[in-house]
């Protein structure tokens, strides 16, 4: 694919992960502000509330300070005006890294990752400056740089991530493809050490967060009642009970990683001296948020066992590498035995037909075969005792691809078996 095509299909992934979290914001508030406050809504403020909250979930802290003659309204101390609201709706995050991820496969599958994420992150930081630069209140002051900076990480270091990886497992030249073919050649048994090292812990993650969201999904069940009563006790009309649901919702995924703080051990703390772990629960003083009735006010000691989970889930993950690191020896051997018998009936095939081991005809320059014996490799670009590359990952896409060293023994084959087709 040309790099101006990458480039304007980096461009439009970015816009779109800026577009999506702010309607995702903007729409719920215009309903909040058409319906619930009707002509006395400000509409210069809805602005400045979307990006806010669009920042508050790609992880920016909010400072924030109440008007005075709002104090006065509500009769808050005057102490409690200043605070810094940084507890993150990590939906939005979430949202801007798996579409960010999106895009760097992509650009990577294109033979053009840099390109890609490169100009991804260029246009991704403009959108964000820019939003940031026009939402300047005296009630939500954040840093420029912190509302600026971090959800340009967010989105940028896991484009930059999926490109890599998907250079190493698919791509055929370049420089990635040129260190993990030194890594697979080596004799000592690290070239499976990358991408075991990589399914571990995505085994370990995946699996923490996955017993983590059943825990909060059964305290949730079991104290819906609670829950229901502070929906109650809110007070709210139907409009605001869908704009309550809407934002906690968008705070699953944090109840999520709490529930899986829960279970490693350590627990989480809600406000200032209130903490929750199966250990002990000390629950002060906590906004009356629907959602937090699911926060226990007593623990009891069987919920230690929960600690068990994350040993389990190291196990499994240990077990898995070590299978498959046991077994490497055994699928090179394999290879290897496939790739000889492949060379003897091309080499069978050739003589019979006056043709090369790849299908060319004998003294003629060109050919794979010798293209791979003028460097004093085998065709496929591997040396002699050793897998092609692009035998190792199952995943690799263009294992026949015109580069040099991505083909593999079968296209010698092909080419000649296509040679045997013309002759007369």
């Amino acid at each position: 694919m040309h790099r101006l095509i990458v480039a304007f299909l980096a461009t439009v992934d970015a816009a779109i992960a800026v577009a999506v979290g702010l309607a995702a914001t903007l729409a719920p508030l215009t309903l909040l502000w058409v319906f619930g406050l009707g002509g006395a809504a400000d509409w210069g403020v809805l602005w400045p509330t979307a990006v806010a909250v669009w920042q508050l979930g790609n992880l920016v802290p909010l400072p924030v300070t109440l008007p005075a003659d709002y104090l006065a309204a509500t009769s808050i101390d005057a102490a409690a005006a200043s605070f810094t609201l940084s507890l993150a709706p990590l939906a939005f995050a979430a949202f801007t890294a798996i579409f960010a991820a999106r895009s760097g496969v992509r650009a990577s599958r294109a033979d053009a990752w840099l390109t890609g994420v490169v100009t991804g992150t260029a246009v991704f930081a403009a959108l964000t400056a820019g939003a940031a630069l026009t939402s300047r209140t005296d009630i939500v002051t954040p840093v420029l740089w912190q509302s600026i900076l971090i959800p340009i990480l967010v989105f940028a270091v896991p484009a930059l991530v999926a490109a890599v990886v998907t250079e190493w497992r698919e791509a055929g030249g370049g420089v990635i493809a040129r260190v993990r073919d030194r890594v697979e050649a080596d004799r000592h048994g690290w070239a499976d050490v990358p991408a075991l090292i990589a399914r571990g812990t995505a085994v370990v993650v995946v699996g923490l967060l996955g017993v983590g969201a059943a825990v909060t999904a059964v305290t949730v069940f079991a104290r819906s009642g609670q829950i229901v009563a502070l929906y109650q006790a809110g007070n709210v009309d139907v409009i605001g009970a869908i704009v309550v649901t809407l934002a906690q919702l968008a705070y699953a995924p944090t109840l999520a990683v709490w529930g899986s703080a829960f279970v490693a051990g350590p627990g989480f703390l809600v406000g200032e001296g209130a903490s929750v772990s199966p250990a002990g629960t000390q629950v002060g003083v906590i906004p009356g948020i629907p959602v937090l009735g699911a926060i226990p006010e007593s623990a009891t000691p069987w919920l230690l066992l929960l600690a068990l989970a994350p040993v389990a889930l190291g196990a499994f993950a240990g077990w898995i590498a070590r299978s498959r690191l046991v077994d490497a020896p055994s699928r090179q051997r394999r290879a290897r035995r496939t790739d000889a018998v492949a060379r003897g009936v091309r080499r069978r095939r050739g003589a019979a037909r006056g043709r090369g081991e790849d299908g060319s005809p004998r003294g003629t320059p060109g050919g794979i075969g010798a293209d791979a014996r003028a460097r004093g490799r085998r065709p496929g670009g591997a040396r002699p005792g050793r897998p092609a590359s692009g035998d190792r990952g199952r995943h690799r896409r263009r294992l026949c691809g015109p580069r040099r060293g991505t083909g593999r023994v079968r296209l010698g084959i092909a080419r000649a078996r296509a040679a045997r087709g013309r002759r007369p």
